[in-house]
């Protein structure tokens, strides 16, 4: 779509460079900024040109850059990029699924981002489910050039709504080596057999027996449950329908989604519990 609000595009290089004059916003991937008109918007400020590195392997875990593109996150978490998957990170194959999760072509993955998925916030925000599954945390920089970090989980407020303040630009996503090493599972549902994810539930069993099973796009902002271990399935069935947030559009009503989240919700504690004994 040509955004005919736009008058102006710069390139930031530095910190500096972005801080935002009236009227424009950052731009990395742009596919939800070029899908639909802006007209609030008269000048976009390019982020990929900080070159950020896309993924960076540190003593506490994994690094994502916020314009990290979808396409080069699946890759690396399949073996094909340079950087290798260290061998006792198992939770990296839910990565693929995850962004299966997302209603886009291969074209899109190429370019939609990770931060931008996560920025903006909408209830199916499949990068969103994945890095809160994951215990992300977001590094956030200020237009004065202080940063702060929050977890992803509180960084989405709403359906399209997050708690960034103006000017402020998320860095990256940390993500911590002890849930990278937890066993994973990802379930999906969809009206339509290509349609836009209904409900996404998600889970994790860490190294020490604790679980958390995470449900998104059934409600407007991610639901993170915590568990001391795997619960039975009468105590999961009611934590995930007491959830707060479910919501209906033309896409789903509340009471389905609110239903096919337990069926989920069933599925993944099974299959972790499957996993665990397998493993004794």
């Amino acid at each position: 779509m040509d955004i005919t609000s736009v008058t102006s595009f710069r390139r930031a290089r530095t910190r500096d460079d972005l801080v935002l004059a009236p009227g424009e916003t950052f731009i990395a991937g742009g596919t939800w900024l070029m899908s639909e008109p802006q007209p609030d918007t008269t000048g976009f400020v390019d982020l990929t040109s900080m070159a950020w590195p896309a993924l960076e392997i540190t003593g506490a875990g994994l690094r994502i850059g916020a314009t990290c593109t979808i396409a080069e996150l699946v890759a690396w978490a399949q073996g094909r990029a340079s950087l290798r998957v260290p061998e006792r990170w198992a939770a990296a194959s839910v990565i693929p699924p995850a962004a299966h999760a997302l209603l886009a072509s291969f074209k899109v993955w190429n370019t939609a981002t990770v931060g931008g998925n996560v920025c903006r916030a909408f209830a199916a925000g499949s990068m969103t489910a994945l890095v809160v599954t994951l215990d992300g945390i977001a590094e956030v920089w200020r237009a004065d050039g202080s940063a702060y970090r929050v977890a992803v989980a509180d960084l989405v407020t709403g359906n399209g709504e997050n708690a960034l303040a103006p000017s402020e630009v998320l860095r990256a996503i940390d993500v911590p080596a002890t849930a990278l090493r937890a066993r994973t599972a990802l379930r999906k549902i969809a009206l339509a057999e290509h349609g836009r994810s209904g409900a996404v539930v998600s889970g994790r069993l860490d190294e020490d027996g604790s679980c958390v099973i995470v449900v998104t796009a059934a409600t407007e902002r991610p639901t993170v449950l915590r568990f001391a271990g795997i619960p039975d399935a009468a105590t999961l069935a009611a934590a995930i329908s007491g959830a707060a947030g479910y919501y209906s559009d033309p896409l789903g009503a509340a009471d389905w989604r609110r239903g096919v989240s337990v069926v989920l919700g069933e599925r993944i504690r099974s299959e972790l519990l499957t996993d665990l004994e397998r493993a004794a």
